[in-house]
């Protein structure tokens, strides 16, 4: 079983300019600092009625990796926290997990790494009379990028510029093309942080 492998605290990470509000941002206060102090950086927190009361924690290293060992121990530094503050005010499940293939997208580099890949958005404000959007995600600026609609939304408006000041929620949408990169990112990162192509799994070594 892989291990999770202590690693130096994240400092001066880029921030998510996609953020929580009400309860999920108490607790996104609380956890995040400790989070980055393990290694790790923040992705989303969610409290949902799933399961009766989740709260979800999505995690992963700067490197853009996450295995199940890693997910267990920021689970068990962050839950004795979560114990003390006690952020919600009614019992809830804890589930600490990746941000997954088909994941939120918080912070604009995320935009730029995943450029070329289908986006579902909703933004805070009116853009071209909507809030609404998917597309391919292209020409991305330190401002805002390019969406491109799909053929799923064949018909709406043609290419529009969607500045990131004005996103309240972005998620990859999951195709084969986004597995095949998901899974050509994580592979290189795993070999630029040392790991052999012994250490990597079959699936790996596609």
């Amino acid at each position: 079983m892989t291990q999770a492998t202590e690693l130096p605290p994240v400092e001066n990470y880029e921030p998510r300019f996609i953020t929580e509000t009400g309860v999920d941002a108490r607790v996104a206060a609380i956890v995040e600092p400790v989070i980055n102090n393990a290694g790790f950086v923040l992705c989303r927190v969610q409290l949902s009625g799933m399961n009766g009361l989740t709260l979800q924690i999505m995690v992963e290293r700067p490197d853009g990796t996450m295995n199940v060992a890693d997910c267990e121990y920021v689970s068990r530094m962050i839950s004795p926290l979560l114990d003390v503050e006690d952020p919600v005010d009614r019992q809830y499940y804890l589930e600490v997990s990746t941000p997954g293939i088909d994941r939120p997208l918080v912070r604009k580099s995320d935009f730029g790494k995943w450029e070329g890949h289908i986006v579902k958005l909703e933004t805070s404000i009116m853009v071209e009379n909507r809030k609404r959007f998917r597309g391919t995600i292209t020409d991305v600026s330190d401002t805002g990028f390019t969406l491109v609609p799909d053929k799923a939304t064949y018909g709406e408006n043609s290419a529009v510029f969607i500045d990131f000041d004005a996103i309240a929620e972005a998620r990859l949408i999951l195709t084969d093309e986004l597995i095949r990169d998901s899974l050509k990112a994580e592979k290189a990162a795993r070999l630029a942080r040392g790991e052999t192509p012994e250490d990597l799994t079959e699936d790996d070594k596609f």
